[in-house]
C-alpha cells in the first residue's frame, strides 16, 4: 500500500488534533533525529553495534522523523505537498539540477502510462 502526503497529514491531524501540542511533537522529532544519527554512526563504524539490522533500524527511525515532522505540519495547517514542490523548484534552479521534482513526477507518470 502507498500513502500520500495528504493522507498522512489527515491521519496525523486526526490523531493529534485533540491532544497534540506541536512543541512536544517537536521534542519527539529531535529525539528521533538523534536516533537516526546513532544508526548512521553505527553504519559508518564510528559507534559499535552488535547483531543489529541497521538497515531496518534506519528505516524505522526515518519513519519516526517523517511521522513527527508531518504531524507538526498538519497541526499547523501546512500543505506539505505544495510546499515540497515549490521549495524543490527553487532548489533545482539554485543547485542547477537537471529537472525539478514536479517535472520528474510528470515524466515518470507519462512513461508509466505509455
Amino acid at each position: 500500500m502507498k500513502v500520500t502526503i495528504e493522507e498522512l497529514e489527515a491521519y496525523l491531524f486526526d490523531n493529534y488534533s485533540n491532544s497534540g501540542i506541536d512543541q512536544s511533537l517537536f521534542m519527539k522529532l529531535v529525539e528521533e533525529i538523534g536516533e537516526v544519527a546513532e544508526v548512521l554512526n553505527k553504519k559508518a563504524g564510528r559507534k559499535s553495534s552488535g547483531n543489529e539490522d541497521l538497515q531496518v533500524q534506519l528505516g524505522n527511525e526515518l519513519a519516526d522523523v517523517i511521522h513527527y515532522a508531518v504531524a507538526i505540519a498538519a497541526l499547523n495547517g501546512l500543505d506539505m505537498n505544495d510546499i515540497i514542490i515549490h521549495k524543490d523548484k527553487i532548489a533545482s534552479v539554485k543547485y542547477n539540477h537537471r529537472t525539478n521534482l514536479e517535472q520528474f513526477i510528470l515524466n515518470k507518470r507519462n512513461t508509466e502510462n505509455d
